[in-house]
C-alpha cells in the first residue's frame, strides 16, 4: 500500500480520488486550505492544512509520501490560468528539495492538448467558450512545463473530452496524446473511473515522465 499526499481532495475528481484511494487501502494525507471544508472521516485518512502554491507547505507535507497527487483547480477560466500550472512548478520545486526520498507526482491533467483524429487538437474546436479555452491551455501550458522536468518522477492523467460523475465501471482505455474515443466518436470517461485509472497508475507505474489519456 501506498502513502499518499492528495491536493484536491474536496473536488470533483479529487474527492473521487480519495475514495478509491481508501476503498484499496492505501494511507491518504489530504493537504487543504480549509480542513473544514472535508467531511470525510476514515482510519487511513489525514487532514493536515497546506497550500500547493507554497513550495516550503509541499515539502513540509510530502516528507515520508509515496506519491504526491495533484487535483487543484481553480473555478473559472482566469482562476486555473493562475493556479495549474504555478502549482505544478511550486510542486516540482518542493520535491526537487528532498532529492533520492522525494515521491512521485501524479497530476490530474487536461484534454485540451489531446490530438484529435483530424490531427487537431481538442481545443482547436470551433466555438469553444473562452473560458473553457483559458481551462484548457493552463493545463496545457502545465504539461509543456512538464516535459521541462527530467529529475522529478512525474505523471499527468488527461481525462477523455467529456468527464462527469458517474458509475465506476473499473473498465477504460488508455492512450498516450491522442483522444480515446468510442466507435461512435464520442469521448468520455466517469470521474470515478478516471479516478481508477490514476490508482491503477499509482499501484503500477507505466507513465513516469509522461502524459498518457483515459476514455472508455
Amino acid at each position: 500500500m501506498s502513502k499518499i499526499a492528495l491536493y484536491g481532495a474536496t473536488g470533483a475528481i479529487g474527492s473521487r480520488v480519495l475514495d478509491e484511494a481508501l476503498s484499496r487501502g492505501h494511507t491518504v494525507t489530504a493537504v487543504v486550505r480549509d480542513p473544514a471544508k472535508l467531511t470525510r472521516t476514515h482510519p487511513n485518512l489525514r487532514v493536515v492544512t497546506g497550500d500547493a502554491l507554497d513550495p516550503e507547505s509541499v515539502a513540509e507535507a510530502a516528507k515520508g509520501q509515496d506519491v504526491v497527487v495533484s487535483a487543484v483547480g481553480g473555478g473559472d477560466g482566469p482562476g486555473h490560468m493562475a493556479t495549474i500550472r504555478p502549482s505544478v512548478e511550486s510542486l516540482v520545486s518542493a520535491l526537487r528539495t528532498l532529492g533520492a526520498d522525494a515521491p512521485r507526482l501524479v497530476l490530474v491533467g487536461g484534454a485540451g492538448s489531446l490530438r484529435v483524429p483530424d490531427g487537431k487538437q481538442v481545443w482547436d474546436a470551433e466555438g469553444l467558450p473562452d473560458f473553457v479555452l483559458q481551462i484548457m491551455h493552463a493545463h496545457g501550458d502545465a504539461l509543456d512545463y512538464c516535459h521541462t522536468v527530467d529529475d522529478v518522477r512525474w505523471t499527468s492523467l488527461s481525462p477523455a473530452a467529456t468527464i462527469e460523475p458517474g458509475e465506476r465501471t473499473g473498465s477504460y482505455r488508455t492512450a498516450t496524446d491522442d483522444l480515446v474515443v468510442d466507435a461512435d466518436g464520442n469521448s468520455r470517461i466517469s470521474t470515478e473511473d478516471y479516478a481508477v485509472a490514476l490508482l491503477d497508475e499509482i499501484e503500477e507505474p507505466r507513465h513516469t515522465g509522461e502524459r498518457f489519456t483515459v476514455g472508455y
